[in-house]
């Protein structure tokens, strides 16, 4: 029969190490609370600390998405205001223009006109050379170092890149936008067709036309040319050169002139050899161009009274259309702002719930931990209390 023996250093070593153990415990409790944390470290719960490692990436992720959207929204939003700025001066030159019609102006007061909207186009080269407060250009397209918009001596010129830069390239939030696209490239004439004069000296002028047979349209090029004699005016159509069957048409000024799907009018007393031209649209309209070329008209003096009316109607024509493109372009702005708004949500939920993921990998239940700690100090406490009763017990204390 074997006899266990214990001494009493190897017991009281015994009863330090289980106090430290306990001391411990409660230490770790007592830093969970303070923390909130119940996962302190990758060895407290592996499982739990990946799981909250993998939310934590999601919420920088998704933070990051966020700050991409702050800044594509405040590029969009001063963006769609430049372009709401310029539709604004656009209209002031329209109302310019519809003055220039009147009768009653001489050439001195269409020459203040011309001048009024050479400052609104200055105006206007400002709004599209507009920074984006961060050293950039709001219609710098793909990027500019310099102002994207020239105004070069043969008018102004567009040498920013072509396209747009994105905050984001999986959501695509623009930046930018592409200047030329905007400023550039609005359909000459009515959008199908433009209708201008040819040559020719009289006091006659052509309108901007109509489609009214959209399946009939040809794409083809049309002029028409006057012949007066004996007091008779009679024109006749060519289609790409060549004559048709409208050949020594009577002419009657107001009254609609209509081939292959199109229709036109003319007014006013054309003389003879006076021609017009009614030839396919093209996207190459410029703002500054159009402005330029109206303002250079309406400065010209001793003009026809023809003259006069066809820049009126042309210009007037031309800048309605500038007007609609920069409405598109304002409009593909706030389609680009509510896309922004839904990929912000989109971001803003994905933080939520990561931080949410996070919290159930790692958080601590504050009233269980309370309890556990409160269980784990009053077993340290008795631990100690015992410790200090058996440490009092030796041979001389029993002698005694």
């Amino acid at each position: 029969m074997s006899t266990l023996r214990v001494s009493t250093a190897a017991s009281h070593e015994a009863t330090i190490a289980r106090l430290q153990q306990r001391q411990r415990e409660l230490s770790d409790a007592q830093v969970r609370m303070t923390s909130g944390k119940r996962v302190m470290s990758a060895s407290d719960d592996p499982i739990n600390a990946a799981r909250a490692e993998r939310a934590l990436a999601a919420t920088a992720r998704a933070q990051a998405g966020l700050r991409s959207v702050d800044a594509s929204r405040s590029a969009m939003t001063q963006t769609e205001a430049a372009l709401g700025d310029a539709g604004e001066l656009l209209q002031q030159v329209r109302e310019a223009l519809v003055a220039s019609g009147n009768a009653g102006y001489d050439d001195s007061q269409r020459k203040v006109l011309a001048d009024q909207i050479r400052s609104l186009r200055e105006q206007l080269l400002a709004v599209a050379n507009r920074g984006d407060g961060a050293g950039g250009y709001l219609f710098g397209g793909q990027g500019s170092a310099t102002p994207p918009f020239l105004d070069a001596p043969g008018g102004v010129q567009y040498v920013g890149t072509r396209g747009q830069i994105n905050a984001d390239r999986a959501d695509g939030l623009p930046m930018t936008m592409d200047g030329a696209a905007a400023w550039m490239t609005a359909p000459t004439g009515n959008g199908v067709f433009e209708t201008r004069a040819a040559g020719g000296s009289g006091a006659a002028w052509i309108d901007a036309g109509r489609v009214t047979d959209p399946a009939a349209l040809t794409g083809a090029s049309y002029s028409i040319e006057f012949s007066v004699a004996g007091g008779a005016t009679t024109y006749s159509l060519f289609k790409n050169g060549a004559p048709t069957p409208q050949t020594g048409v009577a002419y009657v000024s107001g009254q609609a002139i209509g081939i292959d799907g199109i229709s036109f009018t003319i007014n006013g007393a054309p003389a003879d050899g006076d021609s017009f031209e009614a030839v396919p649209s093209t996207p190459t309209l410029g703002i500054f161009d159009a402005l330029d070329a109206a303002a250079r008209e309406l400065a010209t003096p001793m003009r026809s009274t023809g003259a006069i009316a066809q820049t009126t109607a042309s210009s007037l024509r031309d800048v309605d259309s500038l007007l609609a493109r920069l409405s598109s372009s304002r409009s593909a702005a706030g389609e680009a702002l509510g896309r922004i708004d839904n990929v912000g949500a989109m971001h803003d939920a994905a933080s939520t719930n990561g931080q949410i993921e996070r919290s159930k990998a790692e958080d601590l239940d504050l009233t269980a931990a309370i309890s556990d700690f409160q269980n784990k100090q009053i077993g340290y406490q008795a631990a100690l209390q015992t410790y200090a009763s058996v440490q009092r017990l030796s041979l001389f204390d029993y002698l005694k």
